[in-house]
């Protein structure tokens, strides 16, 4: 049996946003560089451009990638490895923002196959977990009104990303709120937030408004392709206002409760674990993040011979297929991030 693995902070430098200090604040220990605003967390994905960047190391030497590899049917369980082999199919970040983030998509599925030679694109979402002293922070998702494809095309070459901005959704979140951001719809977000987010494992973005970062080279910041062909993957179309319930809400209270709407089961699920009482998860590759209190994670055979774990806040876990059924207890509040059902 592979038991649950404790994981360390795992951030690549010099990401071209200014940010981390959410992620220290949370987890307690981390890097203090100010360019370091994503921890990659149980990953087997690199940063885009990079073979090893991204990857998650264990305690051993070997990546997490090679130890799946290794043994896929430990990690992944049968099922999972019969329908998408040793892939996760998952990406899980904690994300600390120093600065508003830049203007971007994520491509689709589609596109990233066509333009890319990608397997999968970018949908993700996002839990809040802190939202800056006031309690409030901002973000921007979905155009309020149909956009024509010339008009994008002239803000971005301009770099007007003020323009770009004003014609999103302007969303006011607190910590406990969910966002869902489906693969082509442009996103910002506001400065002094901190998330958990699940996205498709993969890093990769086009970013609409590059000019002032100084670390974002424009040669990058449409993947390598020219501008017309980059823009494609921008969703035009409208977020009605009567549907942003569709991509913003808060999980209902209680002792386990989903996050995210039915739509991101293709691509991975959450819920809030908040124990009133011992709260048992069947087996299956999961990462936790551990928010608040202190707690326990109890796995294996039952033989009392290392099969519990304490939790308390900070803690990041993966939790592999062959650690068996699991329970949470104590006063604890855990993230538990899984892949899309086999």
């Amino acid at each position: 049996m592979i038991g649950p693995i404790r994981l360390a902070p795992n951030q690549p430098a010099a990401r071209p946003y200014k940010g981390g200090a959410g992620i220290l604040a949370l987890r307690g220990t981390g890097s203090t560089d100010d360019h370091a605003p994503e921890d990659f967390v149980a990953s087997v994905t690199t940063t885009h451009g990079s073979d090893t960047v991204g990857l998650t190391v264990l305690d051993d030497g070997r990546t997490l990638r090679d130890a799946i590899a290794a043994d896929p049917v430990a990690y992944l369980g049968q099922e999972h490895v019969d329908a998408h082999g040793t892939d996760t199919g998952l990406l899980v970040k904690l994300l600390s923002t120093g600065e508003r983030l830049f203007n971007h998509v994520h491509p689709g599925g589609a596109f990233a196959a066509e333009h890319l030679g990608s397997p999968r694109g970018k949908t993700e979402a996002w839990f809040i977990v802190d939202a800056g002293p006031t309690g409030e922070a901002t973000v921007w998702l979905g155009f309020r009104n149909r956009v024509d494809p010339a008009q994008v095309r002239r803000w971005v070459d301009a770099q007007d990303g003020a323009a770009l901005l004003s014609q999103l959704h302007e969303i006011t979140v607190r910590p406990g709120d969910w966002l869902y951001v489906p693969a082509g719809m442009p996103h910002s977000i506001g400065p002094g937030v901190t998330l958990v987010e699940l996205q498709e494992a993969s890093d990769l973005s086009i970013i609409l408004e590059y000019a002032p970062y100084p670390l974002l080279d424009p040669a990058d910041a449409f993947l390598g392709l020219d501008v017309d062909t980059a823009l494609q993957a921008v969703d035009l179309e409208p977020l009605p206002a009567d549907r942003l319930g569709d991509v913003h809400g808060r999980p209902d209270d209680g002792a386990r409760s989903r996050l995210f709407p039915p739509a991101a089961d293709a691509y991975f699920r959450a819920e809030i674990i908040a124990p009133t009482e011992p709260v048992a998860v069947d087996p299956g590759f999961a990462v936790l993040v551990v928010l608040d209190g202190d707690g326990r994670l109890d796995f294996g055979d039952g033989d009392g011979d290392g099969d519990t774990m304490p939790l308390t806040r900070g803690d990041v876990l993966l939790v592999p297929h062959s650690a068996g059924a699991t329970t949470i207890d104590g006063g604890v509040r855990v993230v538990r991030c899984s892949p899309a059902a086999p």
